[in-house]
């Protein structure tokens, strides 16, 4: 749920430059702030307002589902990549936005239109930067991970009065042993790719600024197979990790409800803003 400040658009660059484009800051005016483009049978799918670390609000979400929808609809899109225009991934939720009862989360896809309802076609995180709150989360519900050597990660919303709420603290203990998971939602603190990659969260560490170059090379790879055998393999495979993910999803959105619309929760986000706008976050 850590996020920044700002408003959304969102817009579509279908098969040409526009996933390239960097100058997204979500005020009213600029360049959109979700980028799709085609590379082939890949879609690259970019949250692009990299002034305020890509931080996600609800119409971002829905142009993310929409993404994600024309990837499973679509027979020539193979596999989906999920990136950031640097210098981060996503900084998750917009607290600002946050703050003043927005969410970024769909009742039929959960956070980023993502975190409830993945694509059912492979989905590779290419992670630039920090992916942290909700920006993890995400990473946490794609398929495979690729990470720049400078990518971090982190559930940090116990430090400002916050709770993950959009399944990092389901999957999370999933991905890797227990005590770790509970050692980084209680603590807040970040790791490093390189110890992401120990502890099996990545699957390969990368030279910064080529996390989207070799995410794509992987998906090529896989695009590579005949569909319906990558199709089923990718399900046996998600239900056998995931299990009864979605019945936990309801309770866990039960036991959280009120913590997350509580006025502590709402106070924690505008006192984490307000010290931004103040030069101390």
């Amino acid at each position: 749920m850590t996020g920044e400040n700002g408003q959304g658009r969102a817009a579509e660059a279908d098969g040409g430059r526009g996933a390239d484009r960097a100058d997204g800051g979500g005020a009213p005016g600029s360049a959109a702030d979700v980028l799709v483009e085609r590379r082939g049978p890949v879609l690259v799918v970019r949250l692009n307002r990299p002034r305020v670390r890509n931080a996600l609000t609800r119409a971002m979400a829905e142009e993310l589902a929409r993404a994600f929808a024309e990837l499973d609809a679509r027979e020539e899109l193979r596999v989906g990549v999920l990136t950031g225009t640097p210098p981060a991934f996503c900084a998750g939720m917009d607290l600002a936005a946050f703050a003043r009862g927005e969410r970024a989360s769909l009742p039929d896809r959960g956070f980023g239109g993502l975190t409830e309802r993945p694509p059912a076609k492979p989905l590779i995180a290419a992670v630039e930067g920090a992916a942290v709150g909700g920006g993890f989360e995400m990473v946490l519900a794609c398929d495979m991970v690729v990470a720049s050597a400078d990518a971090r990660f982190a559930l940090p919303e116990v430090r400002r009065g916050l709770v993950a709420a959009a399944g990092g603290l389901l999957r999370l203990p999933r991905a890797i042993a227990p005590v770790v998971a509970m050692e980084m939602a209680l603590t807040g603190e970040p790791i490093d790719a390189r110890r992401a990659f120990e502890l099996g969260l990545v699957n390969r560490v990368v030279p910064a600024g080529t996390a989207v170059a070799a995410a794509c090379e992987l998906g090529e790879r896989i695009a590579a197979h005949a569909g319906h055998a990558v199709l089923a393999s990718k399900a046996v495979l998600a239900r056998a990790r995931d299990g009864e993910l979605a019945d936990e999803y309801r309770s866990h959105r039960e036991l959280l409800a009120d913590i997350i619309g509580s006025p502590g929760a709402r106070a924690g986000a505008r006192d984490f803003v307000q010290g931004r706008s103040r030069g101390g976050g």
